[in-house]
């Protein structure tokens, strides 16, 4: 069945060092991502950016590829053609306050930020003009936060772990790398943002493939045919592996970054 659309995370997947579409892991130039885009457009396949990045971010960077599509905030809004859906459950934009206005008003941040007091603090300045999550940096068990917040009536919220960032300058007292999370409604995902994408667009699950870096990208394996786990995601995680393996349909690559994004189309375009 032929490849109609590929969905695909931005940092640490289709980019490369700081945020470049055409710099690799290390910084040197490639074409590697531009290719993989060029054999999308000249396939007719949809490319769709799925982005933990504020929607502003993500909007430029779907023009500059020519999409009309975008998932942006981990799954917590589609943008299809001009039209904007939040996937965000009971929380909707309402009388003025934003998503992100209304899980701050509920004292869920307050409450991590005191409880993690040294380990945890906004990731400035990308934390700010967002529509819905809460963007942080440091170390802390993410499960236990979920725990800590469904016990503290937070229950219609979650952390999602987004990977490691490079150190910045911080107050933190950390005994690892800085991990960057996002607190989003516990609705959201970027697995239900491209089910819905799929479903509007009526695509099958077997004409689509994502790629990414992450555990929260992983989860997108269940609504496509084949995900895609480039070579770096399993380099600043390893247990990420352990599990991939007991999906069928996860394929981790040779390739890091834009590299792994171009060995994904092309493999997923031969073999159909």
């Amino acid at each position: 069945m032929a490849l109609r659309c590929v969905y695909t995370d931005l940092d640490g997947t289709l980019l490369g060092r700081g945020g470049s579409l055409f710099h690799d892991a290390d910084g040197a130039f490639s074409m590697m991502p531009a290719r993989g885009l060029e054999a999308c457009h000249r396939a007719g396949v949809e490319v769709v950016i799925k982005s933990g990045r504020r929607k502003s971010s993500v909007a430029e960077d779907a023009k500059l590829m020519g999409q009309s599509a975008y998932i942006y905030e981990v799954g917590s809004a589609l943008v299809m053609d001009g039209e904007e859906t939040f996937l965000t459950g009971e929380l909707q934009p309402s009388a003025g306050r934003t998503i992100f206005d209304q899980i701050g008003d509920s004292g869920a941040p307050a409450l991590l930020l005191e409880h993690y007091a040294g380990r945890l603090e906004y990731h400035s300045p990308w934390h700010v003009n967002r529509e819905v999550s809460h963007l942080l940096r440091g170390l802390v068990d993410a499960p236990g936060a979920d725990r800590l917040l469904a016990d503290s009536g937070h229950g219609n919220v979650r952390l999602v772990d987004n990977g490691t960032i490079p150190p910045r300058a911080t107050e933190l007292r950390l005994d690892g790398a800085p991990h960057c999370y996002h607190l989003i409604p516990r609705a959201a995902s970027k697995a239900r943002a491209v089910a819905r994408h799929m479903q509007v667009r009526g695509y099958a699950p077997e004409e689509c493939i994502a790629v990414g870096d992450s555990r929260e990208d992983l989860g997108v394996a269940a609504a496509v045919g084949s995900f895609f786990l480039v070579a770096n995601g399993v380099e600043k995680d390893p247990q990420i592996r352990g599990d991939a393996a007991w999906r069928e349909n996860v394929v981790v690559t040779e390739g890091r970054n834009g590299e792994g994004f171009y060995e994904a189309v092309v493999r997923s375009l031969a073999e159909r």
